[in-house]
């Protein structure tokens, strides 16, 4: 990123998407492992919110990582709140710490050097990565998913159309 305001144009949309997504997600599916080797629902949400703290905090967005110790909370509502409460905080922190000039300065990350600007590019391809695997997990649960970026197979008939194979 070059801009803050693109980043935040791209982050408020992928952070609707995300909270979007976490919605669909009920309290008896959170802990369901659909195998032992994938995460289960509860554990990828928890992820994303925890890194919007742990990214921040190492990035200089915010003092701490605030969520670095936090259990996961009890309700699938609760996991909804806080991570838009955070990618809100996400906002405001980008907007007072980082301005468009300082977008090339480098940042220490996980023992590299990164642009400003990688990082909040790294921020939104790591949850929309994320995402697309709860996505699936969803399917199998026998979910509903939600369209980020158009219909989902459930939503094709709310526009009259049959979904495609």
């Amino acid at each position: 990123y070059r801009s803050i305001e693109d980043f935040i144009k791209d982050w408020t949309v992928e952070a609707e998407g995300t909270a979007k997504i976490f919605s669909s997600i009920t309290d008896n599916t959170l802990k369901e492992k659909v195998h032992p080797d994938v995460r289960s629902l509860e554990r990828l949400a928890w992820h994303l919110t925890q890194t919007i703290t742990e990214m921040g905090h190492r990035a200089g967005l915010f003092t701490s990582d605030e969520l670095e110790h936090v259990q996961t909370p009890d309700h699938a509502s609760s996991l909804t709140d806080i991570y838009t409460q955070y990618a809100n905080l996400m906002v405001k922190a980008i907007r007072s710490k980082y301005t468009d000039s300082a977008l090339s300065d480098q940042v220490e990350m996980y023992g590299e050097q990164w642009e400003k600007g990688k990082i909040l590019r790294v921020l939104i391809a790591h949850q929309t990565h994320h995402r697309g695997q709860m996505t699936v997990i969803m399917r199998i649960l026998g979910l509903p998913v939600q369209g980020i970026y158009g219909p989902s197979r459930e939503e094709w008939s709310e526009f009259g159309m049959v979904a495609p194979d």
